[in-house]
């Protein structure tokens, strides 16, 4: 299996619905590597440790790590699943950044962002990386959010693994509309 297909794979059965090739998480999100390269293996996706090793490497968004005694593996957000990531609330930045689709922009602004199917509406540090979560839906627009009024209010906010902010919703007063990607050329 090609590592994109595998990531993607990954990301499925590690985020959303692991119990489509017979694998239980534990609360926190964690699958034994044994048992996850055994059920990917019955259901005609035989992985390597090897090649489990390189996604969590290589991966761009960096999505899973491996336990420190690198016995399980997990997906570092973005679960759709009800599991608890052990994360303890941190300060965020003063501002950070969500990227969307334009056709997403009139709801948003309607509700705040909400984390919808997910845990957790997913923030970024940089426009940079916003532009590319919001790209991946269509037109970008990116809403720069008032992290320091949410935090003064009290809203706690997580620091995934791989850098991502995360936080249970963003109210539209603490949003922004930066601009058009085609804007921030």
């Amino acid at each position: 299996m090609n590592a994109i297909k595998l990531s993607r794979h990954l990301s499925l059965v590690l985020r959303h619905e692991p119990s489509k090739i017979g694998l239980v998480l534990d609360s926190q999100g964690w699958a034994q590597v044994s048992e996850l390269l055994s059920a990917l293996a019955a259901h005609g996706k035989r992985t390597t440790r090897k090649q489990l090793e390189q996604i969590v490497e290589t991966n761009d968004k960096q999505r899973f790590s491996f336990s420190d005694d690198g016995t399980k593996i997990r997906a570092n957000q973005g679960h759709s699943i009800d599991i608890e990531l052990g994360l303890s609330p941190e300060t965020p930045p003063e501002k950070l950044f969500h990227g969307t689709a334009t056709r997403f922009l009139g709801s948003i602004m309607k509700q705040g962002l909400v984390a919808g199917s997910r845990q957790y509406v997913h923030l970024s540090e940089s426009q940079e990386t916003a532009i590319q979560v919001g790209s991946r839906h269509g037109q970008s627009m990116i809403l720069a959010v008032d992290s320091a009024k949410m935090d003064r209010e009290g809203m706690d906010f997580f620091l995934s693994e791989n850098g991502v902010w995360l936080t249970e919703r963003v109210p539209v007063e603490c949003l922004e509309e930066q601009g058009l990607e085609d804007d921030e050329s």
